[in-house]
């Protein structure tokens, strides 16, 4: 217990947090509804000069598939625990499934649309599944590496609130609190426990992923599940492939990538994957066949989850997401659909950026390869009024009553 408390304080020491200890509990996070009772009402537009933006406003709502968006916000949403969130996921869930009118009735009735910010960027990611072995041999050369006895995860926002959802990586040599070492460092360093071998691109593209399906040569099947990063940045290697001429300027789709880096692989593949500093590290157990599980602890649905960046949005809220003008040859022209924020991503910061999980699998994987398109997004706001809300919904789906003397 002593030498984990000289680590716990030498870590405080370094970041120069000593007189941030006693600081007070966090603020709650900026665009969460502080309503916390049924009774309270919504939020006032952002400005008196904005009016309030309509369902019908948005484009492809009409198209939307309401009744499988709603399950999706159903299975992921207890996750966020702010009071006004708590009441229309417990709403959600009471209702349970239902069919198309309905499920459209409850989103416009129990939600006020909010924009977020201006334009961003869509990707997409997957969970995939590749080939491993139990020892290294042939192509299998790179380690699929456990969390490192030595790493050192802080989370800042218990210290001051301007740090909420703000992590550091580390570790403690000599006294002193260092950044955990960057890709190029750790894969020079021998793995005496690997956990699995990989092909190099393989693993690389599995880091980027944060999880998948390890399959062996003997039919045997593993998750690997994201454990831990390093703590450095996600920097794309696409831009610089494209700059040195090694793809074509529309062609920079993950399975471009993936086959260059196949082709070429050794040394001149290595160079170019280092060029990502970040490195990410994994714990194995056995596939169950289900979807894989975000960092918000839910269950991913394919199409309907997105990673965003928990510093500036909540696990568990819904956005509706409009993205379009794709950037690579073969992709569908348009994103336009509900979503619910499951899961994070060292690639993913900023108000306006998300990562669409598109499944497990190959044909998942060549759709997230070919996704970067101009986002915006709209927040979902619950509305807390439950009476007026629940007389919307009933007045949305049963006929009005028939006049005396009229016949049904």
């Amino acid at each position: 217990m002593r030498g984990a408390a000289r680590t716990f304080a030498v870590v405080l020491s370094a970041l120069g947090l000593y007189a941030c200890a006693s600081a007070p509990a966090p603020k709650p996070i900026a665009g969460l509804a502080p309503v916390l009772s049924p009774q309270s009402k919504p939020a006032p537009p952002i400005a008196a000069s904005t009016p309030p933006l309509r369902f019908a406003d948005l484009t492809g709502w009409n198209q939307e598939d309401h009744a499988a968006a709603l399950d999706a916000f159903r299975a992921g949403c207890g996750v966020n625990k702010n009071a006004a969130w708590r009441e229309v996921c417990l709403r959600a869930r009471d209702l349970g499934p239902q069919d198309e009118t309905i499920s459209r009735a409850f989103l416009e009735t129990n939600f006020r649309l909010q924009p977020v910010a201006d334009q961003g960027l869509l990707t997409g990611y997957f969970a995939p599944e590749y080939p491993a072995r139990k020892r290294r041999g042939g192509a299998f050369t790179a380690p699929v590496r456990a969390k490192p006895a030595d790493m050192t995860i802080l989370d800042l926002g218990p210290f001051d609130p301007q740090f909420q959802g703000k992590k550091v990586t580390g570790r403690v040599r000599e006294g002193q609190f260092e950044p955990y070492p960057e890709r190029a460092v750790i894969e020079k360093t021998p793995d005496k426990t690997p956990l699995a071998w990989m092909k190099p691109e393989d693993l690389f593209f599995l880091q980027i992923q944060g999880s998948g399906v390890l399959v062996f040569a003997d039919g045997e099947r593993q998750k690997a599940l994201f454990a831990a990063g390093n703590g450095r940045p996600f920097v794309g290697i696409a831009s610089a492939m494209r700059d040195k001429g090694l793809l074509a300027d529309n062609d920079t789709s993950g399975d471009a990538i993936r086959t260059w880096l196949a082709e070429h692989r050794g040394p001149e593949a290595e160079a170019i994957m280092r060029l990502d500093p970040r490195y990410v590290f994994f714990t194995l157990q056995p596939d169950d066949g289900q979807e894989t599980v975000g960092a918000a602890g839910a269950v991913l649905t394919p199409g309907r989850a997105i990673a965003i960046d928990p510093a500036k949005h909540a696990f568990g809220e819904l956005y509706w997401i409009s993205a379009e003008a794709p950037a690579l040859t073969g992709a569908f022209p348009a994103y336009r659909r509900l979503a619910v924020a499951l899961d994070a991503g060292g690639a993913i910061k900023g108000d306006v950026r998300a990562d669409l999980y598109m499944g497990t699998g190959p044909l998942a994987g060549v759709e997230a390869g070919r996704v970067r398109h101009r986002l915006k997004m709209v927040a979902l706001q619950p509305v807390i009024d439950q009476p007026a809300a629940q007389t919307a919904v009933v007045a949305a789906v049963e006929p009005a009553p028939t006049p005396a003397g009229s016949k049904p």
